[in-house]
């Protein structure tokens, strides 16, 4: 027999078009009875209900209470459960005490409890959805003129999106100890894991030694003139995420990342049949323009076959469509996290996205700090790393160094100031091969020194960095496959024997 809530009272006869938000207060009782029974029971349902979840106010109380307890590693039960609870409580007629004792009373057993944990869930979850509704028709109803409905879409499926993501994303404050019990959570994975990353490792050795691997909720800018590889070493981070990716299955049945990730590519500028062809040479080590132009021997084919079998099942997903919206972007970012799931995202590049329509016509440096603040705070939504790239200023060419600085950045007071990461792409052999002097002269052999050392090599240039040092870091370049590798070390080659 469940208990009563309320004293019931004669009542008026009920409006037709009225109803009642939809809960279980049963439901609701049967659990919290079998917790105090067996404290096993909340680890059943612990990782996925929250007080908030609850219908009937004095449950929440009970629950958040009991969670307390529970965590602190002492036993709660209706007898050390009632010292929280207010003295003059009375519940459904009764003082809190008894209320606690008719509950354990009439628990459900254990094994029930995940059932009707995700019962309270799930009429929690209508209850959130129904609310969500009637905001959607009432602002729709009330909006004023210049309300563009893009942003009620926009804002509409952003809450849906925090719903279907278990609450995640709630917003409010958070308490210190529980932002404590993330950072001391994110050092002890780092420690377990290969590396001992708290990032996604890139694939680049000294660059992950520099800045920990791409870590979540982090913009990170790769900026370069043209030519230099920003695509490629774009390319190259993504596979190396994905083709690492392995997941195992949480209590709830969500899939989470233990290595790897899973990676959406937005492709505004080449094509997703150009990008898996430049996937292709950088893991078989055919040049590209041979495989455009089916220049290949049979054994070269048989390569790339194979190579297309193994990377069939990589979770990597291309979205070419070009000239996209911020907004539109968006909206495809949480649809593809939601539906596949999702580590980390890159968009190729920065500068063809477009803002609103609003903001472009203030100009294109607004315009694109609507775009870099809202990768940013896309990048903290999804709580993933976003690789965004930029083109940089012509004043980078008028210098006798070359290397690039932030201030070369395209409208650089938004992107510098909105990404954590700024790493920019920089091939002195590029700038070389270009002022080549006259054969045979003092000169020439000068630069043909200075050639042979900056063969195949890069720098990444670490220009910002948030949370860690900035610096250089040396690379192999291979332009015939467009791959980006390790560069060997003094510190690391074998001994020379004498």
């Amino acid at each position: 027999m469940a208990l009563e809530l309320t004293v019931r009272k004669p009542q008026p006869e009920p409006d037709p078009n009225y109803r009642q938000a939809p809960h279980n207060i049963e439901a609701e009782q049967a659990l919290l009875g079998a917790i105090l029974v067996n404290n096993e029971a909340f680890y059943r349902v612990s990782d996925f209900l929250e007080p908030k979840h609850f219908f009937e106010p004095i449950h929440q109380k009970i629950y958040e209470v009991t969670a307390s307890i529970i965590r602190a590693g002492k036993v709660a039960t209706p007898v050390t459960l009632k010292t929280f609870l207010p003295p003059d409580a009375d519940v459904a007629g009764m003082p809190a005490p008894v209320y606690l004792a008719r509950l354990a009373a009439e628990a459900t057993t254990v094994i029930n409890a995940a059932d009707y944990g995700r019962t309270i869930y799930d009429l929690s979850t209508r209850r959130d959805l129904i609310r969500i509704g009637e905001d959607m028709v009432n602002l729709a109803y009330e909006a004023p003129v210049d309300f563009s409905p893009q942003v009620q879409i926009d804002d509409a499926e952003r809450r849906l999106y925090e719903l279907a993501e278990t609450g995640r994303y709630d917003g409010g404050f958070m308490k210190f100890s529980d932002a404590l019990k993330d950072a001391v959570d994110l050092a002890s994975k780092a420690y377990q894991r290969d590396g001992h990353l708290s990032g996604l490792a890139t694939g680049l050795t000294d660059l992950d030694l520099l800045m920990g691997g791409l870590q979540k909720s982090d913009l990170v800018i790769i900026a370069g003139r043209p030519a230099m590889g920003k695509t490629a070493l774009a390319t190259n981070i993504a596979y190396n995420i994905a083709v690492d990716y392995r997941g195992q299955p949480r209590p709830d049945g969500s899939i989470e990342t233990v290595s790897g990730g899973i990676v959406g590519f937005f492709s505004l500028e080449m094509s997703a049949e150009q990008l898996a062809t430049r996937i292709l040479s950088e893991q078989t080590e055919i040049p590209s323009s041979k495989i455009r132009r089916g220049d290949i021997s049979e054994e070269d084919f048989s390569k790339l076959a194979a190579a297309a079998q193994t990377m069939q099942s990589i979770p990597l997903f291309i979205d070419d469509t070009g000239g996209i919206s911020i907004a539109q972007l968006t909206a495809r970012a949480r649809r593809l996290k939601r539906q596949r799931g999702l580590d980390l995202m890159v968009v190729d590049y920065l500068q063809l996205l477009t803002g609103s329509s609003r903001r472009a016509q203030e100009g294109r440096v607004q315009e694109v700090t609507e775009i870099t603040t809202g990768l940013k705070a896309l990048a903290k939504e999804l709580d993933i790393p976003i690789l965004a790239l930029s083109q940089l200023s012509r004043q980078v060419e008028s210098r006798d160094d070359k290397r690039p600085q932030l201030a070369d950045l395209r409208e650089s007071g938004s992107i510098e100031q909105d990404a954590d990461v700024v790493l920019f792409v920089f091939r002195e052999e590029y700038y070389l091969k270009n002022r080549e002097p006259r054969e045979g002269s003092e000169e020439w052999f000068k630069w043909e020194t200075e050639m042979k050392a900056a063969e195949n090599r890069a720098e990444l240039i670490i220009g910002k960095q948030r949370h860690g040092p900035t610096g250089t870091v040396k690379v192999v370049f291979e332009p015939q496959v467009t791959r980006f590798g390790n560069l060997a070390r003094e510190d690391h080659l074998p001994e020379r024997r004498s």
